[in-house]
């Protein structure tokens, strides 16, 4: 007697409401986030006005002032304080997020990881091919830039949805959040590999003694600051000497940090770790200060007048940024989601469209925060090219959140009622029942 095969399991699909748990902890941090870009715009404005008024060269001598001691290699402006310093903090944080939405968030599942994971490495190909492609055809010198418009900034993304008023499903949201992690980690990996010079081996040695001990303290759930902080700034002074970007230090202190509270169990249920307190207690600090304080010390960008921004204009750096970022960002962002998902024979969640992921991928085109530092990387702060590349990064985020808002505002009343079914919790079980249902599936 024959037996009936067995039915396959249909594919996950695309872009499915995560857990609740997860729900309420992405919905945290996109709270903060939220608040974090609003003062990010604020200091942004602040910069533009300021460098483009006629009291601009006291912005470029506050900015360009020396602080620091130089036997031990940190005599830097305060500017540069900002981008080394203060934005380390900003990866510390990013590192937390990162290696908590591994070990114990829903990307813990290989078929959740996929689209996001996919999806974030087609957002950073595609704008550096365009941006590459604009840079040979016209003959530039200016391809050591090619990395500026890979970047995306989730605060800046999260301010334009609370300007724009719209209510992101869940899956949505955790789409857009994991997606700018793991863009913060290839950025990361670019800045350590490819912007790193002068490579100092003895005091990158050095530093992992430090990193050692911080690593050994936080696996014994030590939380002293007077313990911890000492040693995270004397790895931060060292991997700075190394001549490796000083922010790496920053996710490689975090990756030491444990997620789960114990280790022997593993999974979820452990329990949350010492990476989801400090990251409760410094992504306000990164998001609230350290991110608009480089944000107002980078954007300051003396435009020039029509004179200045149609030398922007004709400087290819400029033209290959913008289009890279309003282009190439939704491009790579859309096309590799669709890929990933046709190619798994999967579909998108019934709650949602493709317009909703033309949405995001547009918005993925907001690179601000880590944008502009490789662009000081790439030029130095006062070059023409670093000039022309952050106008073109105000201007192609500008562009790319305005076309986000019109798709996405489009859909707001579908959104209003796919966020009123999230809500519905029939049962009073203290879960709704949306998620329950995705459970079972």
């Amino acid at each position: 007697m024959n037996k009936r095969p067995a039915r396959r399991r249909p594919p996950t699909p695309t872009l499915k409401r995560g857990s609740y748990p997860e729900y309420r902890r992405i919905a945290e941090i996109l709270r903060k986030e939220t608040v974090g870009g609003a003062l990010l715009l604020i200091a942004t404005i602040a910069a533009l006005v300021w460098a483009n008024s006629p009291a601009r060269n006291a912005y470029a001598a506050l900015r360009d002032t020396p602080l620091g001691y130089s036997p031990w290699n940190l005599d830097l402006s305060i500017g540069d304080w900002a981008a080394d310093g203060l934005l380390a903090l900003f990866f510390f944080v990013a590192g937390l997020e990162l290696k908590r939405e591994f070990v114990a968030g829903d990307l813990r599942r290989p078929s959740t990881a996929l689209v996001p994971i996919v999806a974030a490495f087609g957002g950073v190909a595609v704008p550096a091919l365009i941006y590459t492609s604009v840079g040979l055809a016209t003959g530039s010198d200016g391809l050591r830039g090619w990395a500026i418009p890979t970047a995306t900034d989730i605060a800046f993304a999260l301010a334009v949805l609370a300007v724009i008023s719209t209510h992101l499903p869940a899956a949505l949201r955790t789409f857009l959040l994991t997606l700018a992690v793991v863009d913060d980690l290839i950025a990361i990996a670019i800045i350590a590999f490819v912007y790193s010079s002068h490579l100092e081996p003895v005091y990158l040695v050095l530093a992992l003694l430090p990193l050692a001990g911080f690593g050994v303290l936080v696996q014994l759930r030590i939380r002293a600051w007077y313990l911890l902080v000492p040693l995270a700034l004397v790895t931060w002074a060292l991997v700075h000497a190394s001549g490796v970007h000083a922010t790496v230090s920053g996710v490689l202190l975090a990756f030491s940090v444990p997620v789960l509270r114990s280790a022997k169990n593993g999974g979820p249920d452990a329990g949350p770790g010492l990476a989801e307190h400090f990251e409760h207690r410094l992504r306000p600090l990164s998001a609230g200060f350290a991110v608009p304080v480089f944000a107002f010390f980078s954007a300051g960008v003396a435009l020039g007048g029509w004179d200045g921004v149609a030398s922007a204009l004709r400087d290819p750096v400029a033209v290959g940024v913008a289009a890279a970022l309003v282009i190439g960002k939704a491009v790579g962002v859309f096309a590799s989601t669709w890929l990933v998902t046709a190619s798994r024979h999967a579909d998108l969640d019934p709650a949602l469209a493709w317009v909703d992921v033309a949405g995001l991928a547009l918005l993925a085109g907001v690179g601000f925060t880590v944008s502009l530092l490789i662009a000081e990387l790439s030029f130095g702060p006062s070059s023409a090219h670093g000039e022309h590349a952050k106008a073109a990064i105000l201007a192609g985020s500008l562009t790319a959140a305005l076309l986000a808002a019109v798709v996405l505002r489009l859909r707001n009343r579908h959104y209003r009622r796919v966020e009123a079914e999230e809500g519905v919790d029939a049962d009073g079980d203290g879960v709704p029942d949306a998620f329950q249902r995705g459970d079972r599936e």
